[in-house]
């Protein structure tokens, strides 16, 4: 019987494969893949190579990923290296690997402004997402603030940043500061982010990787167990609704959205009654 591979994360087509999947697909060119690394903020990764085409997830600045194929059209068909999601990426949003500027910190606040100068008077230049991987060549400080110079250029708040090897202690906490945040298909970040994205980001900020859909989450992450009703759930159990999607504490393949029951489509705190199965406990949790 021939292997079934999840085509989200592994990367094959008719046309093109990569060479690591060489004798368990069948392509017509087998090709070993490229490394790049995400220079934009927040890269879409789409389904098909087209900007209205669904989101599957958003990768964060820093981030490396495999590339397979380049468009003259200017879409990258790639695999991120850190959760093995394969998708469609602008190029724009992709720049070469420089080993004299490998990330040092990462952004720890759900958003930050990047300044031109050391001086929060001064229009941003841009803004950089919670998890975001950044090279810190510098610092500076003004009668306002305390800046980290950035290698691709601008300042950041200091204490809006932590050493890339820091972690959290509580993911249920990181998922908080994103209550109010709008409900966004495939969003992985504090201006749209969906269920399984908050439960990845938060869970990968306590450095507990996870992977990016609730089906997978539910089957991979360890110390999985079920509640029926939330029936002695604790803080950090991870609870699926009826439908499909997570309360903090998977998404299935079809990606569910929320049911539509009036309520604010938006990161929020809700009552356990109607939570069907615990997906899983976070293994940062040690329970």
């Amino acid at each position: 019987m021939p292997e079934t591979l999840d085509a989200r994360l592994n990367a094959f087509r008719p046309d093109l494969a990569d060479a690591r999947l060489k004798g368990r697909v069948e392509a017509s060119r087998f090709v070993e893949g490229e490394e790049r690394r995400v220079a934009a903020a927040i890269a879409p990764l789409r389904r098909r190579p087209e900007h209205d085409a669904p989101l599957d997830t958003e990768l964060l600045m820093g981030e490396r990923v495999r590339l397979f194929e380049e468009s003259d059209e200017g879409w990258c068909w790639l695999q991120a290296e850190g959760d093995s999601y394969v998708g469609y990426v602008p190029s724009a949003c992709l720049a070469n690997v420089d080993e004299t500027a490998l990330p040092t910190a990462r952004i720890s606040v759900p958003r930050t402004l990047v300044f031109p100068a050391p001086d929060i008077k001064r229009p941003p230049l841009a803004a950089l997402p919670m998890g975001a991987r950044i090279s810190v060549t510098g610092e500076a400080s003004d009668q306002n603030a305390d800046y980290a110079k950035l290698a691709s250029g601008g300042f950041v708040v200091r204490q809006h940043i932590a050493p890339l090897d820091s972690v959290e202690n509580d993911y249920v906490a990181v998922a908080e500061r994103f209550i109010g945040v709008p409900y966004l298909w495939g969003g992985k970040s504090a201006l749209g982010i969906d269920c399984s994205g908050l439960v990845q980001l938060a869970l990968e900020m306590t450095g507990a990787p996870a992977p990016r859909d609730s089906d997978m989450q539910q089957r991979e992450t360890r110390h999985a167990h079920c509640r029926r009703r939330g029936s002695g759930a604790r803080r950090s159990d991870l609870l699926e609704r009826p439908r499909g999607h997570h309360g903090r504490r998977p998404k299935s393949p079809s990606r569910q959205c929320p049911p539509h029951d009036g309520g604010e489509r938006a990161a929020s705190r809700q009552p356990l009654s109607g939570c069907r199965r615990g997906a899983s406990r976070s293994p940062a949790s040690g329970g």
